[in-house]
């Protein structure tokens, strides 16, 4: 059974005590790489797997809060540093998350849930950016906390019934505007009440240590509408684009959406012309601001949550 040419090849063990034959050891060495190799793909396959980076991602918002609201509590300065690269190590996970989620082999699976968290780590990113040359970093313990719970849903809530995108790449800027358009105005909103806030502990005079780190009121009413000009151009930019790419803005599918996103784009408009020409602020900003954002709510969330989840188409 020992083949000359083969001087150094174990031979094969044939004798009754075993249940099979022992294949020769050049033999065995094929299939144990190939063991080796299938060990190694079906870790890499567990790596890809989004829930390790999304528990990742919620822990570190989490935590990030937790390390804000303590200081702000006792009336301590946050180490800003510290805040955005806490921030942005959340967000790196929150991305690898939102990748292994969003891109299928069908095309982008931009579900209810997935295009919550996708949008909230739009606005996380936004607000990370303009911390570098604004005073917006108090907006992250609004914001941080949404990331949680987006994260979160995203990875452990029930799939709704959306159907993957697969289009050409002008509906897919349409897309990608519209997200920046909403993240922005998330920003405004919060910033919005935030500025609610502010006002009304300083008019009753009891300012929490919250507060007593926000810039002066003037200052949050000049952010919100900075945030308001750029939400709105962001919008003017998406509805333009659905114009130019989308066969048809009022097909039965997406009527309702280019409705209420056309109402909503009137009343910032109509709030930021008021500012302008009649140096609107305070409470009437800021109802504006809400109204003009429940309507976008209502275009793109609610429209979703009910194909998907009452109709399931």
């Amino acid at each position: 059974l020992r083949e000359p040419r083969l001087g150094l090849l174990q031979v094969a063990d044939y004798s009754e005590e075993s249940s099979s034959p022992t294949p020769p050891a050049v033999f065995r060495g094929k299939a144990d790489v190939c063991h080796t190799h299938n060990l190694i793909r079906l870790s890499l396959l567990g790596l890809m797997h989004p829930l390790l980076p999304s528990l990742i991602a919620a822990g570190l918002y989490a935590g990030t809060t937790a390390y804000q609201g303590l200081h702000l509590a006792q009336r301590a300065v946050p180490d800003k540093r510290l805040l955005g690269l806490l921030g942005i190590v959340a967000l790196l996970a929150h991305g690898t998350a939102l990748y292994l989620q969003l891109i299928t082999a069908s095309g982008l699976n931009l579900d209810f849930f997935n295009a919550a968290s996708l949008i909230a780590a739009a606005v996380i990113l936004l607000t990370l950016l303009a911390c570098r040359q604004i005073p917006v970093e108090n907006l992250l313990l609004l914001l941080l906390p949404l990331g949680t719970l987006t994260v979160l849903m995203a990875q452990f809530a029930p799939s709704g019934t959306a159907q993957a995108i697969n289009e050409q790449p002008g509906i897919l800027a349409h897309i990608l505007l519209s997200i920046l358009a909403y993240g922005m105005l998330t920003i405004a909103v919060f910033q919005s009440l935030l500025l609610l806030l502010q006002d009304y502990q300083l008019k009753h005079k009891h300012p929490s240590g919250l507060i007593k780190n926000f810039p002066p009121l003037q200052t949050m009413e000049s952010l919100l509408f900075g945030f308001l000009w750029a939400g709105w151009g962001l919008l003017s930019l998406s509805l333009l684009s659905g114009w130019l790419f989308l066969d048809d803005l009022f097909a039965q599918h997406v009527a309702h959406k280019t409705i209420l996103a056309c109402v909503a784009w009137v009343v910032f408009a109509v709030l930021l012309w008021g500012r302008q020409q009649l140096g609107w602020r305070g409470h009437k900003a800021i109802r504006w601001t809400l109204a003009g954002f429940c309507l976008l709510m209502l275009a793109y969330f609610g429209s979703k949550l009910v194909r998907e989840f009452i109709l399931h188409i």
